[in-house]
This record gives C-alpha cells, structure tokens and sequence, in this order.
C-alpha cells in the first residue's frame, strides 16, 4: 500500500516574529504542502478564502514584547490554533534564540502554549542545517559570512542590541525562563532509531522539554522521524523552520510526500521599494549593495520618530516617491548599520523621551510600515521588501494585510510572499527579511523574482 499522510491540516504555528513565522509557512509550501500565514487570528471568510491548506500560521510580534503582553495576547491565537487539531502545535522561535527572562520570554509561551494544547513532551528544535543553524551535543552554532560560531561567541549574537547570547547551550538557555524538566536527545543517540526510541520513552517519564541535535539532512531525518513517530506524545513543539525541515526530510525518505521541483522565480521587475529597520552588519553589506547597484537610499531619521513623526514620514515619502521618478528603487533605512550614528542618536533619544524601548522599537517599525503604504499608494509599484524581524512585523501591520502565501523562494527564510488583504494592497508582492538573513544583493534578486540559483 502507497504510504501517505493524514488527510487535512498537518501543522499549526504560532510565530514569535513576522519573518519567522514566514518561513514556516515558506518551508511547507516550497515542500509541496500548502499553507497560509495570517496577521492575526483569522475571521471565518478569511479562512474560506484558503480551502484545503495542510499548514496554517498566525505571526505575533512577541519576540520584542514582555511576558506581560505575552500573556494579554497569545492566549486566543494559540487557542484558535489548538482547537483546528492538527497533529502539532508549534510555537516558532527564532533560529538564534533570540529571547531573554524580561523580552520574548520563551517560558511564558511555553505555559501559555501548554494550556492551549497539553502534550506529554515538548520537543525543541533550533537547529536548522539549511540555514547553516547547527546544534551538536546541546550547543547551538550560526553561520555567517565570515564562517560558523557558537552562539556566545558569535559576532552579532554576542552582542546583540536587545538580546545578547551569553549561553550557547539551548536547554542552559531556556532553564533562565522555564523550570520545566529537559533532557537532550543528542547526536550520538538520535544515530540509531531503535535507541533514539528508548532514550525518548526514557525521557518522557521525567521531563517535558526535549531538545535534538541536528547538523545535516541524515540527522534532521532522524529527527524527523522521531518526532512524526510519537507525535501523539509530542503534540506541542518549540523551534524554528528547522522543526519543518525535520519533518519534511523525513516524510519524503519514507516516500510520504514527493520531492518538491524547484519553485521559479516570480519575473523581475525595474522597481521596488525597500525599507529597513535593521541594524545587523549583514543589512549594513546589503544596503551597501544596493546602493551601488540601482537604488536610491532615503534616510528615516528614527530619533525624530519619537516625537514629531508624521513630518519625518512625509518627507521620506516624498524623497522615496523622487527617486522612483527617476527610475531608482528606493530603499528607506533608518540606519545603514551597527556603527551608524543614527543608532546612538536614537538610544539617547529613547531614553530621554522616557519611553520604553519596546515601545521606542514598535513606533520605528509602524513609521516605516506607513512610508512602505504611502509610497506603494503614491506609486503604484507592486513589489516590496521590509527588512528587520521586529520591523517586518510591525511594519506589515500598517499595509491592510491579513495573511500571506509563498510564492518564490530566495534564501531560506527569506522568501518572496503574495500578501492578501480586504484594500488595495491584495496582491502584493513582498519578501521579509529578519537583519541577519540574505545574501549581500538580496534586494537586488527580490527585484529579479527571487527564485533558485
């Protein structure tokens, strides 16, 4: 007998950010599965509109907000989810970890998640090998430009502005925003599925969390595979994309869905529009691209944001809409990288407004997000790029937006997406980017199509 997969929806997924909750959707749909991400929790037309989808999301901005708002606003999504009863409810984190006790606190997803969808253990998967996300023996490795680091010696990291890694070890990681119990399935078990299967069963009698290695297709397979196995146990997991990327490789070794052909580029276009909110040093090379290579930078000055920003979005509006005039894309950036002084301009006009800079944080993305509308209205081009994990999400907010769908890939993680929406912006296309993701002509191949190369 022909082996296939359940019937209906085979995942759910709430995301800590907009971008990563993307790739979620983008790894099941390049697989052959379709599935849609909305914005928020889904009316009943909105979900009519998406019939026979075998994954579904809902993005959350919770990685830059408090446990406080964690607990005021995940607990409906995550019931929406849970009560669609397919075999897993995920809640995605980013592939870095990005989180700590008092920002994006993973515990506290962790409790609500559990109260929406008890399950016996909670399996834990960062890694992702196809992004060059790596766990061996409980620690976690990213890569970059410049090769592969553990995570507390990682160049960005290390010093990240919001969530600085000190701890590499996952499970050392979480233990600062969960007492729950954990145990790690490591490389070395996950080896041999018989004793990978008694290590699980082992585990299960005294712990709840479970984390995996994974550093290649063999062991995401493995992966996979225990995971799918005993997913009657393991009904709720933690994790990035990588938790697709297991499941993926192992439905198709075991000939449960086909290998996928490659999607195709979407068709390049002359112009597009571009905004950032992304101090990575991996944006700051990609605007640096950018500017060489047919767009036009527009300054959003983010200190002035705090106070008068209306004025500060008209006049990016206004020099954006100019230099698509004269044939460029503009791309509008409120820093060109970690050592632009508009960074420290900003940091000290944050804390001289005495406004939180979770707050600070959310009005920079929202003032984008309404640039990204008025010069998409003003101009009628169809294609955009918003860079930032935080900023996407905030920023995707502004554009009348309810859900999206894949429509050509570029890196992982960083897909090109058809927006839908009730206004004028249905149909667009836009791709969005978390700071740390894409190659150094990224803008430059989501104005080709994206598509592989």
């Amino acid at each position: 007998m022909r082996k296939i997969l359940p019937d209906g929806l085979l995942m759910t997924w709430c995301g800590d950010d907009f971008t990563g909750s993307a790739a979620v959707m983008e790894a099941l749909s390049f697989a052959g599965l379709p599935s849609i991400l909305f914005f928020d929790t889904p009316t009943p037309a909105q979900l009519a509109r998406f019939p026979g989808v075998r994954g579904l999301g809902i993005a959350s901005t919770a990685r830059s907000h408090s446990p406080a708002w964690m607990a005021a606003n995940l607990p409906a999504p995550l019931a929406f989810l849970a009560a669609l009863n397919a075999p897993f409810l995920h809640y995605k984190i980013c592939s870095t970890l990005d989180s700590a006790r008092h920002v994006g606190n993973i515990g506290t997803a962790l409790d609500l998640a559990l109260q929406a969808r008890p399950s016996k253990g909670i399996a834990v998967l960062t890694a992702a090998p196809r992004m060059r996300r790596y766990q061996a023996f409980g620690h976690l490795f990213a890569g970059t430009p410049q090769g592969v680091f553990r995570l507390d010696r990682h160049p960005v990291m290390a010093q990240h502005p919001v969530t600085p890694m000190e701890e590499s070890d996952v499970l050392r990681h979480l233990a600062t925003q969960t007492d729950l119990p954990s145990a790690l399935l490591d490389l070395e078990v996950l080896a041999d599925p018989q004793t990978a299967q008694t290590a699980l069963n082992s585990a299960l009698h005294s712990v709840r969390l479970l984390s995996f290695d994974t550093m290649t297709a063999e062991t995401d397979a493995a992966a996979g595979r225990l995971i799918w196995q005993n997913r009657d146990s393991l009904r709720l997991l933690i994790g990035s994309q990588g938790v697709e990327y297991a499941l993926i490789e192992h439905w198709q070794r075991e000939g449960l869905i086909p290998t996928a052909c490659a999607t195709p580029s979407a068709g390049a276009v002359s112009q597009i529009i571009a905004v950032s909110g992304s101090v990575s040093p991996i944006t700051a090379v990609q605007i640096e691209w950018s500017a060489a290579n047919g767009f036009g930078l527009v300054r959003l000055n983010a200190a002035s944001l705090l106070s008068a920003p209306k004025a500060a979005e008209a006049e990016a509006t206004q020099a954006a809409l100019t230099l698509i005039d004269q044939g460029q894309s503009p791309l509008i950036l409120t820093a060109a990288g970690p050592n632009d002084p508009a960074v420290a301009a900003f940091r000290t006009a944050q804390s001289q407004s005495q406004i939180a800079a979770e707050s600070a944080n959310q009005r920079v993305g929202e003032s984008l997000g309404r640039v990204l509308d008025a010069t998409l209205k003003a101009s009628k081009l169809r294609r955009a790029v918003i860079s930032g994990g935080d900023t996407s999400g905030h920023g995707a907010r502004q554009l009348g937006l309810f859900a999206l769908s894949a429509l050509a890939p570029t890196i992982p993680g960083a897909a090109l997406f058809t927006a839908h929406g009730d206004g004028g912006h249905d149909g667009l296309q836009l791709a969005l980017k978390g700071g740390q993701m894409g190659s150094a002509d990224y803008f430059g191949w989501i104005r080709q199509g994206g598509g592989p190369r």
